[in-house]
Order: structure tokens, then sequence, then C-alpha cells
């Protein structure tokens, strides 16, 4: 956001000039002050709506919720990635829940929640191209480990871990699946997983990696039946912050997520 400010015509500039000297100065004051609210309104709404050109926001004091450890999923409360293997995009999204949904509460203590989703797109057909003239995309399996990070430099710890058949723990009771696993295929399939539970950690830790293996079979091409294996790889930083409370989990209904 900036100031729009419209150049003075030549009556204005001679009007300007006889002013006397206090009140020009006054003005000047004034100019400064609303100049400053107003650069401060836009760092307030590019904080609301994840605007985060460092351009555009001016440096702030550092304070307890400053986020201490480099993370998108911490900073924009989501986290989502676009991997390319041969035109077909595997996308990882990932969002806290609703039982902790500020990520910026997200403490040592305490356990904190988080679902995530896994997706392929055909790219090199239109979004809405019938499903027919798209590769099949199958997931085998799913892995998960994390990392902790920690400030006095004691041995990481892994709070959350995942190893499962992927059509057996999908959202999805009954995924469309064939030997190779679950089709996730967009939009006829994806793989869908809520409410994981990340475990407490120690009281210096200050950051987890989340690293996500995903076992995939993909179509040569479309109707071809012929398949290739690929595993699918993305790391996922979150910011933990320092505090001698527990992370809060609320209680939400079963099919919240």
């Amino acid at each position: 956001m900036s100031l729009r400010t419209t150049s003075p015509d030549s009556q204005e500039n001679t009007m300007t000039s006889h002013r006397p000297r206090h009140l020009r100065a006054m003005a000047g004051v004034l100019s400064v002050v609303v100049a400053m609210a107003a650069f401060s309104g836009c760092s307030v709404i590019d904080g609301l709506t994840g605007g985060d050109d460092p351009a555009e926001t001016p440096s702030a004091t550092p304070t307890a919720t400053e986020t201490p450890f480099d993370s998108q999923f911490t900073r924009d409360g989501t986290f989502q990635s676009h991997i390319d293997v041969n035109g077909v995009d595997f996308v990882y999204t990932l969002y806290p829940t609703k039982s902790t949904p500020r990520t910026n509460e997200w403490f040592p203590k305490g356990n904190k929640y988080f679902s995530f989703t896994f997706q392929a797109y055909d790219l090199d057909q239109p979004l809405r191209a019938p499903f027919k003239t798209k590769r099949l995309v199958y997931l085998d399996r799913m892995k998960v480990t994390s990392e902790t990070k920690r400030s006095g430099g004691g041995e990481p710890e892994q709070p959350y871990e995942l190893n499962v058949v992927a059509k057996d723990a999908t959202f999805d009771p009954e995924p469309v699946s064939t030997k190779y696993g679950m089709l996730i295929t967009s939009p006829k399939g994806a793989f869908e997983l809520r409410n994981q539970e990340i475990g407490e950690m120690a009281d210096d830790t200050v950051g987890l990696v989340l690293s996500f293996t995903a076992t995939v079979w993909i179509e040569r091409r479309a109707g071809s039946n012929t398949f290739y294996k690929r595993q699918i790889r993305q790391k996922v930083p979150i910011a933990i912050f320092q505090s001698d409370t527990p992370t809060e989990a609320q209680s939400i209904p079963v099919n919240a997520n």
C-alpha cells in the first residue's frame, strides 16, 4: 500500500509560498505523522494477508511471538509445495487443525495437530480435460519422519512419525485402488490424513522438520497401463516458540479438520 499524492497546481503553489513559516513547518510535521500512520496501516494489512516483502514491511523489535525458525507453515498458516516429475505435478499441502490453529502458540510442551493431503496433477492436459486423457498415478506408501532443532545443541528428538500403506490409512475408507496403491490423480483421488499429533519436545526446542517420502507409481502415458516407480520427498520446517505454558489443544468435533 502506498500514499497517493496529487501534485499541486500553480495557483496552490502561489498560495503556499505566501504562508507564514511556522504554518508551513506545522503542515510538514502533520504530513509526516499522516504518512507514518498510513504506512503502519499497510504493515498491519500485509501481516494479515501474508505479505512478507521486506521492501514494504518495516523491521520490528523482536517479541516473544516473532518466528524463531524460518517456516512457511508457521508464517502463512499453511504449507504447499509443487514437485514436477515428467509433467506430473505432485502437491503436498499441510495446515494446522482447529484443535491448535494458532501456529505462533505452538510451544514445546503439549500436543500440536496438523492435517495434510497429497495429490498428483497431470499438467500435460488441461485441468478440466476428460479424465481418460490423464495419466494415472497411484500412491503405495507414505512415510514421515521428524527431527527437532534445539537452541542448546542437545540431541534431536522425533515427536512425530508415520509409515503406512496409503489405501489403508487415508481419510476415504474406500479409495480407488489397484496393486500399485490408491489413486491420487486429480480430481478423482487424493491422499488425506487429519488431526495428526505432534508430541511434546524438550524445552529448548526452536523448530521441527517433517520429512515426507511418498512412494508412487506413474503411468507412462494415458491408457498405457504401464507404470514406473518414484519416491517424492519434501521437507517442511515448523517453528516452535519458547514458553513455560503448554500448547493448548481444543476439543473439536470428530469431523472437524
